[in-house]
C-alpha cells in the first residue's frame, strides 16, 4: 500500500480548508448505521444475519469516520478509498491495523463488485476491528 504522502503528490488527495461540518456530517451518518448493525446483531437469529452485511456495514461505518477526519484535518480524496485507508498512519494507528484495514477494504469490494461471499468467523473478526477502532475514530472527530 502507498503511503499518503504519495496520494497527495499524484492530485489522489487534496488539501482544501478544514471542513468540520461535514466531518460531524460523517460521523453522524456512521453513528447511524452502527446503531442500525447493533440492532440488527441484537434481533436478528446469529444463522440468519448475511456475513456480508456485517462486513460491508464494518467498512462503511469505519471509512466513514476516516473520511471525516481527513475533512477536518483539511484533506479530501477524490473517491479512493486506499488513500482515506492510508491515512491511518498519520492518525498513528499500528501497521497490523493498517493491513487488516486495507484487508476489509479489498474484501469489501469484492462483495460490491465480485460476488464473494464470506464467512461468519470473518465476519465475527470485522466486528471486533470495528469494535476496536470505533471508539479512537470517533475521538478524533469530536
Amino acid at each position: 500500500m502507498k503511503v499518503f504522502e504519495e496520494f497527495l503528490k499524484e492530485g489522489i488527495v487534496t488539501k482544501q480548508s478544514s471542513n468540520r461540518a461535514r466531518a460531524l456530517s460523517l460521523l453522524e451518518e456512521a453513528q447511524e448505521k452502527k446503531a442500525f448493525l447493533e440492532i440488527a446483531l441484537e434481533k436478528i437469529p446469529k444463522e440468519k444475519i448475511s456475513p456480508n452485511f456485517i462486513i460491508d456495514s464494518s467498512y462503511d461505518i469505519l471509512i466513514e469516520i476516516i473520511r471525516g477526519k481527513m475533512l477536518l484535518d483539511g484533506y479530501a480524496s477524490k473517491s479512493s478509498h486506499e488513500a482515506e485507508v492510508s491515512y491511518l498512519t498519520i492518525l498513528q494507528f499500528s501497521e497490523p491495523e493498517l493491513r487488516f484495514m486495507n484487508e476489509l477494504r479489498y474484501n469489501r469490494n469484492g462483495i460490491k463488485y465480485y460476488g464473494t461471499i464470506f464467512n461468519k468467523e470473518y465476519a465475527d473478526k470485522v466486528l471486533a476491528f470495528l469494535k476496536k477502532l470505533y471508539p479512537s475514530l470517533k475521538g478524533m472527530i469530536f
